[in-house]
């Protein structure tokens, strides 16, 4: 289900947040989002925006399109498009969890650590990183010549 970016305070403390660019979408993504599920809570999905993908690779799939994807996995309760900053998302939602990859590990910005410790919001770190998207476009690129 579809959430607007002024809706997140009715979710606070009541998901596990988990976030990311999604372009393209692999086998380590959804490995992350059934662990996230796991955990037993609602999985909410906050979708990088285009201009935060367009920064790291050219543009595969649009927000609208990669939010509709996402929101079709079956371990996704609730999916938003970041609209403003990770931080202030986290401000806003005030997750009972903050799920990255085991890769975000002593890597998250500390604004975004600062937040989940003002708010109680606790941190987990999953080891499902299979893949990348940025390996996937590399090696695509490469086998094109």
């Amino acid at each position: 289900m579809q959430i607007a970016y002024d809706d997140l305070t009715n979710y606070r403390q009541q998901v596990a947040m988990v976030d990311g660019g999604f372009d393209p979408l692999h086998l380590g993504h959804i490995a992350y989002f059934k662990a996230a599920a796991a955990l037993g809570l609602p999985v909410l999905c906050c979708i990088a925006p285009d201009d935060y993908v367009a920064s790291k690779h050219r543009l595969l799939l649009n927000q609208e399109q990669r939010l509709g994807i996402v929101d079709a996995i079956r371990y996704i309760d609730y999916v938003t498009i970041n609209v403003t900053t990770t931080a202030d998302i986290l401000r806003k939602l005030q997750p009972r969890l903050y799920v990255k990859g085991k890769d975000w590990e002593n890597r998250l910005p500390q604004e975004e650590t600062s937040v989940c410790a003002d708010h109680n919001i606790e941190m987990v770190f999953l080891d499902t990183v299979i893949d990348s998207s940025s390996r996937i476009l590399k090696n695509y690129q490469y086998r094109q010549g």
